[in-house]
């Protein structure tokens, strides 16, 4: 082993990430509403060492609300309520570049570091479900090559609002009465092809300079995205092969913007249902797929495929699925799901079963000693710099990671003993970042 170690993020869904785990004994489908639940949630991840906490976001209700507890918090207010009940893990939210502004999201991101003490993160979407465009003016979801056009603009600008404080712009001269330097904080007057925005951002520069800026499509335009900007990308492989794939594909694209390899940190979302046996660990699995709601599953998957499942046979194979081509929303999603289903020759209702705990997604049902061995595998095998562990149950889901499989990690050098570092920056190896109108101060003055 090389001794390099490798990188846990929390993703935290609800009452856990199986759509039915709000129908098990083990959770307590109340606990949706309860913000202690959540913080409850931050602490035990940071009792891990973990680099991070991370919410995904929709913005609409879509077709769950009879069968499924929702995400009822937006994500950056509750991860400032974590803020308050933690001190070291990282804390990211998911944000839409399609259905927000430049200004209002940098600020908002820049108090959540501010609040938290430097670490907030950023997960960059570009929203894709047609519920969501509704909610926001539009007749259908925006074309998917210009929702990655207006990302890429978004982030750009919000970078410059960023940086339009540098980091020793607040003087807080009592005696002379000055609370900043003017010529440390910049306005933009930026004008393109999407935004107008005269600037500077109306909160100073955040302890990390900017949030951890994270990425999660694996489309051709998302993977080029990544590359560009994200310092890292949560991602969905089944297999080790496809895992090797994906990371290799989206490293080679980094040196064409200037980075290097560990500029990035590639993390697939792993399932996993822990026990003492494997079979036990089987069993748990089972209960949970025994609860799933074939209509409301039927609905998800529909919406997936741009198909109506609704009144297919449940065990009858998929019917013909239209080109990616024509699919506007997820399309890395619909390729993962159309392949699992065409490879493993799955019946609907199999289907469904394997994409319960985690919507593609992989699952892995083992012992904590398995647990760590197939971490281990993907890491070493370069598959992977860290995962993307997403509990099907919580808390107890977390619990048994954090207490079971962590300290596994810990004795085999693969995960750190204690943090550090005090931001979301430096437990993913990154340093702070100066803004470039100093940068360029800088270099004017050498």
């Amino acid at each position: 082993m090389s001794g390099k170690q490798f990188h846990l993020n929390a993703f935290l869904m609800g009452v856990g990430h199986h759509e039915a785990a709000w129908r098990h004994p083990r959770t307590d489908a109340h606990a949706v509403l309860d913000v202690a639940h959540f913080q409850e949630l931050g602490r035990i991840a940071e009792r891990g060492k973990l680099d991070s906490v991370f919410f995904a976001d929709g913005l609409a209700v879509g077709p769950r609300i009879k069968r499924n507890t929702l995400a009822v918090f937006e994500p950056v207010t509750l991860l400032a309520a974590i803020a308050a009940a933690t001190s070291r893990v990282g804390l990211i939210a998911t944000a839409s570049t399609t259905y927000n502004e430049p200004f209002n999201l940098a600020r908002k991101f820049a108090s959540l570091d501010h609040i938290s003490g430097g670490r907030a993160g950023w997960n960059i979407v570009t929203s894709g479900s047609e519920e969501e465009a509704f909610n926001f003016g539009y007749d259908a979801i925006p074309e998917h090559a210009r929702r990655y056009e207006r990302a890429q603009e978004f982030v750009d600008l919000a970078v410059q609002l960023w940086d339009s404080w540098e980091s020793e712009a607040v003087v807080l001269d009592e005696h002379e009465g000055i609370f900043a330097d003017p010529a440390k904080v910049h306005t933009l007057d930026y004008a393109g092809p999407r935004f107008k925005v005269r600037g500077p951002l109306n909160s100073p520069r955040s302890p990390q300079g900017r949030p951890l800026l994270v990425q999660a499509g694996s489309s051709e335009a998302g993977k080029e995205f990544a590359a560009q900007y994200a310092e890292a990308v949560f991602t969905a492989q089944r297999t080790l092969e496809e895992g090797q794939a994906f990371y290799r594909d989206l490293k080679s694209r980094l040196t064409k913007y200037g980075r290097s390899a560990d500029d990035l940190k590639v993390l697939p979302g792993l399932v996993p249902y822990i026990a003492d046996t494997e079979d036990q660990a089987r069993a748990l699995e089972q209960e949970f797929t025994d609860l799933i709601s074939p209509d409301y599953a039927l609905s998800q998957l529909s919406r997936l495929l741009g198909v109506d499942l609704t009144e297919h046979a449940l065990d009858a194979p998929l019917p013909p699925l239209p080109p990616v081509t024509e699919i506007e929303g997820g399309k890395s999603r619909f390729l993962l799901v159309k392949e699992l289903a065409e490879n493993e020759n799955l019946t609907v209702r199999q289907l469904i079963g394997k994409l319960g705990g985690g919507r593609g997604h992989r699952s892995f049902a083992g012992t904590p000693a398995q647990i760590a061995d197939e971490l281990q595998a993907w890491f070493e095998g370069g598959a992977a710099d860290g995962f993307n562990i997403m509990p099907p149950f919580l808390p107890g889901g977390l619990e048994d990671f954090v207490d079971r499989v962590v300290p596994i990690l810990q004795e085999r050098g693969l995960f750190r003993t204690d943090y550090e570092s005090d931001s979301l920056r430096g437990h993913y190896g990154l340093t702070p970042v100066e803004s470039q109108f100093a940068v360029v101060r800088t270099e004017a003055s050498a």
